[in-house]
Order: structure tokens, then C-alpha cells, then sequence
């Protein structure tokens, strides 16, 4: 199967996605701050450069795009069907060094929590906001 867009076009779209402040990122730490929670956003001395970091409830928030870390059995993550291999072994290098990255964080005495771009979509994010909350004040 061909692509629907030239390689001019594909290029500028993939070369607009951004890696930090992405939209789900943006619309967490608002519900956070809103609810009276101060975070550091993407710490580098920390592993992965997590999304967020509480560091008064020893917590760290990965907010996960579906397709680039390869969000199983949701929606939002398809294979390409162009340079399949390609992405394949790219979202699986995402996947392994996230958990790598998550191991260390939990070494060193962090708790971990990933939130999907889909859990922040209209009709889950209540449920996951509460959830959220629910891990954050247990952890205290």
C-alpha cells in the first residue's frame, strides 16, 4: 500500500509532532494545578524526563501518546502501513527504553504512574482524573 500524502508532505507532519508540552500533557497539569498540586514538568535528572514530577507525593507522571509508545489493544495505535518494519522496530525501542526508564525510577524509590492520551479524551478523563487523585493521596 502507498502513502496518501508525497514524502514533502509526510515529512512536514511528522516534523510538526512535538515531544513535550503536547496537548494531553497541557490539559493534565491544569486539572493538577486547578486541584491544588505543584509539579516539576519534564525533570532531566530524572530518567525518561518524566512528563510530571510531584516530588511531595515521591510521584512521577508519564502522559504516553497511544501511537508512540504503543498503546495495546487501544484505538489510536495502528501500525503504519507503510514502512512497517520501520515503525514497528522504532515503537518498540519506545516501548523497551520506557520500561527501562520506569525500572530505574522505581530503583531509586519513585512511584510511577502512566497516564494514555486516551484516558484524556472526553469520555474517560473523569474516571482517570479520579483514579489519578485516588493514587496520589494513598501515596501520602
Amino acid at each position: 500500500m502507498t502513502d496518501k500524502h508525497t514524502p514533502e508532505q509526510r515529512r512536514f507532519n511528522m516534523q510538526q509532532i512535538k515531544g513535550t508540552n503536547t496537548k494531553p500533557e497541557i490539559l493534565l497539569r491544569k486539572i493538577l494545578f486547578a486541584k491544588g498540586y505543584r509539579y516539576r514538568i519534564n525533570s532531566k535528572t530524572l530518567p525518561g524526563k518524566p512528563d510530571v514530577v510531584l516530588k511531595k507525593y515521591g510521584t512521577v507522571i508519564f502522559v504516553n501518546g497511544c501511537f508512540w509508545h504503543g498503546h495495546e489493544n487501544c484505538r489510536y495505535y495502528v501500525t503504519p502501513k507503510t514502512r512497517t518494519e520501520f515503525w514497528t522496530d522504532k515503537i518498540n525501542g519506545n516501548k523497551k527504553r520506557d520500561e527501562k526508564n520506569i525500572e530505574l525510577l522505581i530503583k531509586d524509590g519513585w512511584k510511577v504512574i502512566t497516564v494514555w492520551e486516551c484516558e484524556l479524551k472526553k469520555d474517560k478523563i473523569e474516571q482517570t482524573v479520579a483514579s489519578l487523585f485516588q493514587k496520589l493521596n494513598h501515596n501520602l
